[in-house]
């Protein structure tokens, strides 16, 4: 969580106070390694990564955590529907899941930001209109394995001892689920939400890499891993720093997802 914080609080308040221009072109400073005026290094063009570390990094955490978002919430609606319909419902709803769950995801993901991208930019401006498809299309190809996932817990749970003795004191179908199922479900989605984050900032980054992201303007985490591969042999840091926070940034969320599931085990705090 301090590791998390830190990284948080570094993207939102660090482009205040390190005030250097992720655009400012300094040919003599080509390439340049880490030192007082530029703490991270620069890039080909003299770009002062730091300032486009903590630039980019406010949109691949926003990429993440909406994505993640979108796919939990999706994923959880499906799968409680599907867990406790014992008709035709939850049948219908798994064989959707199975149906996108078969496609291939690179080509539909590049597809739709190609059909709707222009019209999007238009209506939202360049940047937002790029971060609202991304976001959708990331998440909306993302919610199969949540949904699975709670399926599954939601036939086990709803089997229960507990859950028959509420249905049997007349609870709703839909208080069962609030009040009884899904509390004991949270434990896996969270893990699996957490891992969300870490597929969607790797979802952007490959987006980025066929020119169908962020404009090259916009120094997202993943695009400037991207722009550092070809300079790996004799600049190693224009990488290093851009894969540290993406790696510092998953691992954390991991963790705190591991100690959530424990903290939201019921048979743990019993």
């Amino acid at each position: 969580m301090a590791i998390l914080v830190a990284i948080v609080a570094a993207v939102m308040l660090g482009p205040w106070l390190w005030r250097v221009a992720i655009n400012d072109i300094d040919f003599a400073a080509r390439l340049a390694r880490p030192s007082w005026d530029h703490p991270f290094g620069t890039d080909d063009l003299g770009q002062d990564l730091l300032a486009r570390m903590l630039y980019g990094g406010r949109i691949s955490l926003a990429v993440g955590l909406a994505a993640m978002f979108i796919a939990t919430v999706v994923g959880s609606i499906v799968g409680a529907i599907a867990g406790m319909s014992r008709g035709w419902i939850g049948a219908a709803l798994m064989w959707l899941a199975d149906l996108f769950l078969s496609l291939p995801q690179l080509p539909l993901l590049l597809l739709v930001i190609y059909l709707f991208r222009d019209w999007l930019r238009t209506l939202l401006g360049p940047e937002g209109g790029v971060f609202v498809l991304v976001v959708i299309v990331i998440g909306g190809l993302r919610w199969m394995p949540v949904a699975r996932l709670v399926r599954a817990q939601f036939l086990s749970l709803r089997e229960k001892e507990f859950v028959e003795a509420a249905r049997a004191l007349g609870a709703s179908q839909l208080r069962q689920v609030v009040r009884h199922i899904l509390p004991n479900a949270l434990g896996p989605v969270i893990v699996a939400a957490t891992i969300e984050v870490a597929a969607a900032i790797i979802a952007e980054s490959t987006l980025s890499f066929l020119g169908l992201g962020f404009p090259p303007d916009i120094p997202t985490w993943g695009r400037i891993l991207f722009d550092a591969k070809d300079y790996l042999d004799f600049a190693p840091h224009w990488a290093l720093f851009a894969g540290a926070a993406i790696f510092l940034t998953v691992l954390s969320i991991n963790f705190i997802g591991d100690g959530l599931r424990d903290a939201l085990d019921p048979r743990r705090v019993l």
